[in-house]
């Protein structure tokens, strides 16, 4: 038995020490175990999609092109959404601008040349730092916001010319025609709206340049002095693109203005301004109304001229009194006419915040929302006490530039309001579709290169945080209470 367990506890230990040496061996040839590092995700890049230039209401930025990363993606979230949809469209956009007064062409004419022609790339050219006026309107003959009031036919009292011989465009060539020079070698393609305040004195019936209206006897005349002044205009490189045949027609107490009833303009659109226009070959738009939303029954009463129809573009409206809304009113009415808009003020005494508000609400989202082809504010520019205008004329009238030396001028509210459309929706824009819900007024567009543009108004009193959707995507976005946005992306 002894021998066994001896026998046993050797075998045992044998065995240890060949364990161990293997072991040991072994050791040498071993690998290290395998750690792998922590998962980490590689960091999210988002890329810039939309642009986005912001003016606030407190003047702290004035369109701004904002450095903030908005890029496209799906991420669920509660906010309100103004979804674009670019396959809806609706009517082709002529431009966006102002009305160019012999007031503002004589005080832009004071800046020192290099001034002016700076001053001239910016509203009119296509750079990076020009806002691309795209349409202006002026005067035939004076407006209430010339120095003095004229026409181009002024004949001393009790003489006529019916053969227009004394017709000369002289008090304008060294003012707005001369400026219009300039600015078409900018931008050729600019769309021009003539209109006038009063007709020559010697044919109305009342020998002053407040009210009063145009002699029946004299409408051939006075359609032929609308001929006379395109050619002329012509023929110093100026192309009228449309007339509309009496500013606010029924607003007799201006200096210069002239009453004219819808029916008295139906008359004369019918029988003596549309077969004039025909007669000398002019393809010159024919814009009937130019007043205030308040009645669109005007517009509507020479639409119902079958005579007078065929000679009709559309019709024009400002704002002074009734609801946008009576563009839609109209254009519903006679879908194959056009709409326009074309003059709105904004006062000497008027409040940064709330013009930019009213006006971007109502001129430029209202006006386009119901199927405008225009969008324009009223004058270009003036000095820093509101001149120069007629006696009588509008003494508040403020310009969308103040010029204040030959060095100096300001941007104003109007600069901005029109800037946030026309440095980013060239002519020949389609407006789109897009829904407006709430305090988030809006209007979109796709441009001739293809790139989307939405225009925003916060008309709340508090902040808003919305998302803008495009293709079932979209991002995320905010403005203040009052300040507008225009988006761009491709």
């Amino acid at each position: 038995m002894k021998l066994n367990f001896k026998n046993t506890i050797k075998i045992l230990f044998f065995s240890i020490a060949v364990f161990s040496q293997i072991k040991c061996s072994s050791s040498n040839d071993a690998v290290d175990p395998v750690v792998n590092p922590p998962v980490v995700n590689p960091p999210v890049v988002v890329t810039n999609d939309v642009d986005f230039w912001l003016t606030k209401g407190d003047q702290s930025v004035l369109l701004a092109k904002q450095t903030g990363t908005l890029g496209f993606g799906t991420v669920v979230n509660t906010y309100t959404n103004i979804e674009v949809n670019a396959s809806q469209k609706y009517q082709t956009v002529d431009g966006f601008g102002y009305t160019l007064t012999g007031g503002s062409a004589d005080v832009i004419n004071q800046l020192t040349a290099a001034k002016k022609s700076a001053l001239l790339q910016e509203l009119f050219g296509s750079g990076a730092n020009s806002i691309g006026v795209s349409y202006l309107r002026i005067s035939i003959g004076a407006s209430d916001l010339n120095a003095a009031p004229f026409t181009y036919d002024d004949l001393a009292a009790g003489e006529i010319d019916l053969t227009l011989a004394k017709f000369s465009l002289n008090k304008d060539k060294a003012g707005v025609i001369a400026l219009l020079k300039e600015i078409l070698a900018i931008n050729p393609k600019i769309l021009i709206l003539a209109t006038p305040w009063s007709a020559p004195l010697w044919m109305k019936d009342k020998d002053s340049f407040i009210g009063g209206k145009l002699q029946t006897q004299y409408y051939d005349v006075y359609a032929k002095y609308f001929v006379k002044y395109i050619q002329q205009m012509k023929a110093e490189g100026i192309t009228i693109d449309a007339i509309t045949p009496q500013n606010e027609p029924l607003h007799d107490g201006n200096n210069p203005s002239m009453y004219m009833s819808a029916a008295e303009q139906a008359n004369f659109i019918k029988n003596n301004l549309g077969p004039a226009f025909k007669a000398a070959n002019l393809s010159v738009k024919i814009i009937a109304y130019d007043h205030n939303c308040d009645n669109p029954n005007y517009p509507k009463a020479i639409l119902a001229d079958a005579d007078a129809f065929p000679f009709v573009d559309g019709s024009a409206f400002h704002l002074y009194a009734g609801d946008i809304s009576a563009l839609t009113n109209v254009y519903n009415s006679y879908p194959t006419k056009n709409v326009y808009f074309t003059e709105q003020w904004t006062s000497s005494a008027g409040d940064f915040a709330g013009d930019l508000k009213w006006h971007v609400r109502n001129v430029i989202v209202g006006s386009m929302r119901n199927y405008s082809k225009n969008a324009l504010e009223w004058n270009l520019a003036n000095d820093g006490s509101f001149q120069p205008h007629t006696n009588g004329g509008c003494s508040m009238c403020k310009g969308a530039l103040t010029v204040t030396s030959t060095e100096n001028f300001q941007r104003n509210v109007a600069y901005y309001i029109i800037a946030h459309a026309s440095k980013f929706v060239p002519a020949g824009s389609i407006r789109i579709a897009s829904t407006s819900s709430g305090s988030l007024q809006n209007v979109a567009f796709i441009t001739p290169s293809g790139s989307k543009v939405l225009v925003v108004v916060n008309d709340s009193s508090g902040s808003e945080i919305f998302n803008i959707k495009f293709n079932d995507k979209w991002i995320t976005t905010s403005l203040e209470a009052g300040s507008v946005g225009t988006y761009t992306w491709k």
